[in-house]
């Protein structure tokens, strides 16, 4: 039964064992790119394979219990009890069959840029910045500051920050499962403190994030043909240097013209290193951005223009409200959701999401 209506279930299953198998082979185990990889994908069968579990478990108690109730009239309840439980069942596994983002169980890196507004603008990332690092120690996850050009006042130019799970999440739990979102232009209304006559304006920042492809992804190889390396001093708030040797990198994808720069860190060697670990992660995002251009499916797509038209949120500090423009969702708790409390937002599109692709995988049963 269970294989003629659930065979995708029952292949998954069968997958599943087989890479609990693989990952107690010795050569698996010291293998440390072949473990991750292997860990990530049975992270994301344990959901399917627990529903699938459930289900059938709850339709072999059934056809127990009906085949008692013939024999003993008491064990009718029961058995009407536990058919009551099936469709709500099938329901979930449905849903955990569903193809998955197949990054979710990545980390992710973010980068936030300042966008029209001047100062103001970049007192507002820095907000942001914080907003996700509190969201981050709330998730119990690891927030490292790459890079970071901040301003006199306390704000920030520009930032990349790497966000790190802890051991091998399942794709719910995700870092990129939460984090895609996030992407767009975001908007703040308020005084800006350097405003004198106290009138309400209007600046934003800007949110870039991708999935960090793994150091020794085979994925991405990059030929060092490819790259143009730069150096230059580092330099911090208001422009003076901070210090009088080329450590600062700026890193040139030339087949794809993906620039990044690294400073923030003491050596020419590490900046080199960091910078690397970025450009991987933004080809591996144009990578899954162009695939999934050609199957058509754009779901997480991200607006890079800072054109205040293009939002994705808007922050409303004297009405302490927050919206966000997708998918409608409305609250008045900013002075929270700034604190880090931005679950409800986050799972507002995840929701949407998941509707998304309940519709399209309904669609195509029906084609089938």
């Amino acid at each position: 039964m269970s294989e003629k209506k659930f065979p995708a279930a029952v292949t998954a299953l069968k997958e599943y064992t087989d890479i609990e198998e693989q990952m107690g082979q010795p050569d698996v185990v010291t293998d440390a790119a072949k473990m991750r990889k292997l860990g990530r994908r049975h992270a994301e069968l344990a959901q399917i394979v627990e529903a699938y579990k459930s289900w059938e478990q709850a339709c072999t108690d059934y056809q127990v219990a009906n085949e008692l109730a013939k024999e003993d009239s008491s064990f009718a309840q029961e058995a009407e009890d536990l058919g009551a439980k099936i469709p709500a069942l099938e329901d979930k596994l449905y849903t955990a069959l569903i193809p998955r983002d197949p990054d979710d169980s990545r980390d992710t890196i973010m980068e936030l840029k300042a966008g029209a507004g001047g100062e103001e603008a970049a007192l507002f990332a820095g907000d942001l910045l914080r907003m996700y690092m509190r969201y981050a120690e709330k998730r119990g996850w690891t927030a490292e500051i790459m890079s970071q050009n901040a301003t006199p006042l306390g704000g920030v130019k520009d930032v990349q920050v790497a966000f790190r799970a802890k051991g091998t999440p399942s794709p719910a739990e995700g870092v990129w499962a939460s984090l895609k979102y996030e992407g767009g232009v975001h908007r703040v209304q308020r005084i800006p403190v350097t405003e004198s006559q106290g009138r309400i304006q209007t600046s934003a920042a800007a949110v870039i994030v991708f999935p960090e492809a793994d150091e020794d992804n085979d994925e991405i190889e990059i030929d060092p043909k490819d790259l143009k390396i730069d150096t230059f001093c580092a330099s911090g708030p208001g422009g003076q240097c901070v210090n009088t040797t080329y450590s600062a990198v700026r890193m040139t994808h030339i087949p794809t013209g993906i620039v990044v720069n690294m400073q923030d860190e003491k050596s020419q060697i590490q900046n080199r290193a960091a910078a690397l670990r970025v450009l991987k992660s933004r080809i591996l995002a144009l990578k899954h951005e162009q695939e999934a251009a050609e199957a058509a499916d754009m779901r997480h797509s991200q607006v890079r223009s800072m054109d205040r038209s293009e939002r994705i949120r808007t922050y409303n500090f004297p009405e302490n409200r927050i919206v966000d423009h997708r998918t409608g969702y409305k609250a008045y708790n900013l002075d929270q959701v700034l604190d880090g409390e931005i679950q409800a937002v986050i799972d507002s599109d995840i929701q949407a999401d998941e509707a998304a692709r309940l519709e399209a995988q309904a669609k195509k049963a029906e084609n089938e």
